[in-house]
């Protein structure tokens, strides 16, 4: 299995980045969350998992161990293989993941395009002594002091200093191509109150918004 790759990032796409390792580009598929933090002409490394079809090798690429590890506990669930497991990360960070699935939360699950009521009970019911503790569930009884979203994820507290999900989605953007112009009006056109929150769910959440809102190129 190839664990992780590291090299040079030559193109940017909404899905996915060629990330060049020893003059060979390598395509690796991405959520927009993970997307948002690479830069074209940049040094990159991410935590990779290889998954093999009959027909077909795909590599997945993700921000840390953590989140491979999900995606790949994901498809252990009935119905779920990595493109469905990499969409549900698309929208919920690993431990909103998990915090859904021992809070039973299936509206948080089914926000997932392709994920149905029936599928989000199958996730639940495959993956509750799987997936393993969510870091932000309150203690038993005790009330919640985490700031989690009403959709299951956490919502961390900004680190000082540390960009905007709107200026990380805005300099996503421009990775992919767009224009400052392009990318600032996408931006200022999707950004709502949560805008200034960080985190993969934030910032994943307004990427999509924003590539939705622009033309195809």
């Amino acid at each position: 299995m190839i664990a992780s790759v590291s090299g040079t990032v030559a193109a940017l796409s909404p899905d996915a980045a060629v990330v060049e390792v020893g003059g060979v580009g390598l395509l690796v598929q991405c959520t927009p969350a993970t997307l948002a933090r690479l830069r074209v002409g940049q040094h990159a490394c991410l935590v990779t998992t290889l998954v093999v079809r009959e027909t077909e090798l795909t590599l997945y690429g993700f921000a840390d161990a953590d989140e491979r590890d999900v995606f790949e506990t994901l498809q252990s669930a009935s119905g779920v293989g990595p493109r469905l497991a990499q969409a549900v990360l698309g929208v919920h960070s690993p431990d909103g993941v998990r915090r859904a699935v021992a809070s039973e939360d299936l509206a948080a699950l089914t926000k997932v395009p392709g994920i149905g009521r029936k599928g989000a009970q199958r996730i639940v019911l495959d993956l509750k002594d799987r997936i393993g503790p969510s870091a932000s569930l309150p203690a038993a009884g005790g009330p919640d002091h985490t700031g989690a979203d009403a959709d299951g994820s956490a919502a961390p507290t900004p680190a000082a200093g540390a960009p905007s999900a709107a200026e990380q989605v805005r300099l996503a953007l421009l990775g992919l191509g767009y224009t400052a112009r392009e990318a600032e009006d996408a931006v200022v056109a999707v950004r709502d109150g949560d805008s200034d929150q960080q985190g993969a769910d934030a910032v994943g959440v307004l990427l999509r918004r924003a590539l939705a809102a622009l033309r195809p190129r």
